[in-house]
C-alpha cells in the first residue's frame, strides 16, 4: 500500500462545512474525485490534486529552503478522530493558500535540488526510499510542477484547501 499526498481546493463556505460535518467533507473528496477521473483537468483546472508518493520528497526539499507554509501535510487540524487513509485531515486558510502559491512561484525546483545529494533522501529516510538511482531527484519535477500550478488556481479564486496523506 501507498502514501499518497492529497489536496483538495475548497471554499469558505465549504471549508466551514468540512470543519462541522468531517463526514461531508469525506463524502465531498470522493463525489469531486469521481467527477474529476472522467474529465481528467489540468492541476490548473482542477479541484483535487496528488503529489503521489513525491509528498515526503517535497517536505523534505521544501524544509531546507525555510518554506513558510506547510503544504505538505497543512496547517490546521480538523476531523482529528476521522482517518482519511493515514490520519485526520488538516487544511490551509485562503491567506495561507495565497503565501503558499507566491512562495512555490519564486521557489524553483532547480533551487529546491541545488546541492542535495540523493543520499541526503537517503539518511532522511524520505519517503518511499529508493534514492539510489541516477534519476531520483528528477523524479519529483513533474509533481512539483503541478502543486504550484494548483496552489495557484486555488489562490486566484480565493480557495482554501484540505490536505491528508491516503
Amino acid at each position: 500500500m501507498s502514501m499518497i499526498g492529497e489536496y483538495l481546493r475548497v471554499t469558505a463556505v465549504e471549508l466551514d462545512r468540512a470543519i462541522q460535518n468531517p463526514v461531508w467533507a469525506l463524502d465531498f473528496v470522493e463525489e469531486v474525485e469521481d467527477r474529476e477521473e472522467e474529465s481528467t483537468p489540468t492541476p490548473a483546472e482542477a479541484r483535487r490534486f496528488s503529489t503521489y508518493k513525491t509528498w515526503d520528497m517535497l517536505r523534505f526539499l521544501l524544509a531546507r529552503t525555510g518554506f513558510p507554509v506547510y503544504v505538505i501535510h497543512g496547517e490546521e487540524p480538523f476531523a482529528e478522530d476521522e482517518d482519511w487513509g493515514y490520519g485526520p485531515p488538516r487544511y490551509l486558510r485562503p491567506e495561507r493558500v495565497r503565501l503558499a502559491a507566491q512562495s512555490l512561484l519564486t521557489v524553483t525546483y532547480d533551487r529546491l535540488i541545488d546541492d542535495v545529494d540523493r543520499a541526503d533522501l537517503t539518511k532522511a529516510a524520505v519517503y518511499p526510499q529508493g534514492w539510489d538511482g541516477p534519476g531520483a531527484l528528477e523524479w519529483g519535477r513533474h509533481w512539483y510542477g503541478g502543486l504550484t500550478q494548483f496552489f495557484e488556481a486555488a489562490a486566484a479564486a480565493d480557495d482554501a484547501m484540505l490536505i491528508w496523506l491516503d
